[in-house]
């Protein structure tokens, strides 16, 4: 029997736009540790879903609890702060800069000196900076990363500029992590590293949720799968009970042509 706590727990969740339901009572629980993959067609509202938890949206009803206190009631950086943090399918980095300096960019939300603090670079400010940049450099070696930290952004490979999304999200020092298609266009062995660094993540002690279309990847990785379709939550389970699941077949994964 599973003892790990419930950290996340996502409650009748919906969410109308005018007259269209983008997401139905919509309803789950995420234990601490966990790697949950949230799969579907394409605009069944697994992006909806992960904009609802992290509040760059608000729910019509239902409800979102991080160990029990209620995130919808906050801003989206305030559910970051919180410990609940999620990246994108863009990658949003400064293209100018380097991996470590965008890494130490992303601890801001950490930061303990003000704007006036900052800018007159107050001892708070240096503080901040250097814990910032010993954390940037743990983060870049757990990931495996160091190797590559001065590299400007802007002359990264795609493989790697998925990395370092992925570091520039740690920064920020999250509970639960919650990948947007963390393997989009990511080559064979690309996707292998990917894999091994979400692992190298979760190892650290931070749940992962990721949405992600890569069903190899998927089935590779998660503890749980979520198929999602239409707004609506069709199947909970096991990979092994997913990729069985006959609802499941019919709306998403497909079956074979009987000659």
């Amino acid at each position: 029997m599973d003892k790990r706590k419930i950290i996340l727990e996502v409650d009748g969740l919906t969410k109308r736009f005018g007259g269209l339901e983008a997401m139905k009572k919509v309803s789950f629980n995420v234990k601490e540790g966990e790697i949950l993959s949230i799969i579907g067609p394409n605009g069944a509202g697994k992006s909806t879903l992960f904009k609802l938890i992290t509040s760059f949206l608000k729910p019509t009803e239902g409800s979102v609890k991080y160990l029990g206190e209620s995130l919808v009631k906050y801003p989206p950086h305030k559910v970051a702060q919180m410990g609940v943090v999620r990246t994108f399918q863009e990658t949003t980095i400064f293209r100018e800069m380097s991996v470590l300096e965008n890494v130490v960019v992303g601890h801001q939300v950490r930061s303990t000196a003000n704007i006036f603090g900052v800018f007159w670079n107050s001892p708070k400010a240096r503080a901040d900076s250097a814990r910032f940049k010993e954390s940037a450099e743990q983060i870049l070696k757990h990931l495996g990363l160091s190797n590559i930290k001065d590299e400007l952004a802007k002359n990264l490979p795609h493989g790697h500029l998925r990395a370092l999304s992925m570091a520039v999200a740690m920064a920020v020092g999250p509970k639960i992590l919650l990948l947007d298609e963390p393997f989009a266009g990511l080559n064979s062995d690309e996707t292998a590293k990917a894999v091994e660094m979400v692992r190298a993540v979760r190892d650290q002690g931070v749940t992962i949720m990721l949405v992600e279309h890569d069903m190899r990847a998927v089935m590779k990785i998660s503890e749980r799968i979520i198929v999602i379709n239409f707004g609506q939550k069709i199947a909970d389970g096991t990979p092994k009970e997913i990729q069985t699941n006959p609802d499941v077949i019919d709306a998403y994964l497909g079956k074979e042509e009987e000659d």
